[in-house]
């Protein structure tokens, strides 16, 4: 059990590998990852660990569940802490504001991706509605086209993903959460990273995360 508490976020639009940032962050420091739509299906369904104000949580580290939000969720951020998950995701000003009345944020980590490259991201994005598991047609298709490795049932891309949504998708998500990294910059708790591939911004978030807390596993092993 780590002897501080880190309570953290990892805010990005969508299509940032905020999620592939989290599951490493997990990997590399013993950590639970806890998606937006992972703890809102876990809130209805019960189950895992309690966390402040005895919402239901996964708890010390465990298998990730990625996927895509459920309904309702908050598609900008993704939560992670030790021992005791935090179940922040702020995505909007008044979302940063209610995280604030159950717990206070060591840390936030803000993925800055070009829009092209988001762009180029969701579009390609296709998922399998049962279990949530992603795949992206550029560099993590599925092993035969349009349906999924385990339960070869097919695969459907969200209305948001299309082209002609994503746009606007990301044009909603700058403006909703610029006040909420303007906040934590103000707060001196805000570390950005720019880039466009997740490989070359990781060794510099698992520098920042080795100052606070110790790795169970080195970069290379990561």
């Amino acid at each position: 059990m780590a002897s501080k508490l880190l309570r953290a976020v990892v805010l990005g639009p969508p299509g940032s590998g905020k999620g592939t940032v989290c599951e490493r962050i997990a990997r590399s420091f013993g950590l639970q990852h806890l998606s937006s739509g992972q703890f809102l299906r876990e809130s209805l369904g019960g189950g895992g660990g309690e966390c402040p104000r005895g919402r239901p949580v996964g708890g010390r580290r465990g298998p990730g569940a990625g996927g895509a939000p459920a309904p309702g969720s908050f598609d900008g951020a993704a939560p992670f802490s030790v021992a005791v998950p935090c179940t922040g995701f702020p995505r909007t000003l008044g979302q940063a504001k209610a995280l604030d009345r159950i717990c206070e944020l060591d840390l936030v980590i803000s993925l800055n991706i070009p829009f092209e490259t988001l762009k180029d991201r969701l579009s390609a994005r296709w998922v399998h509605p049962a279990s949530g598991r992603v795949y992206n047609m550029d560099f993590n298709p599925p092993h035969v086209q349009g349906v999924d490795d385990l339960t070869g049932e097919p695969l459907v891309q969200r209305e948001d993903d299309r082209p002609e949504a994503v746009a606007a998708r990301l044009r909603k998500y700058k403006d909703a959460a610029k006040p909420v990294i303007e906040l934590y910059k103000s707060r001196g708790i805000l570390h950005s990273f720019s880039g466009t591939e997740t490989n070359k911004i990781w060794p510099y978030v698992y520098t920042l995360l080795s100052s606070k807390i110790p790795p169970v596993l080195s970069d290379e092993e990561n």
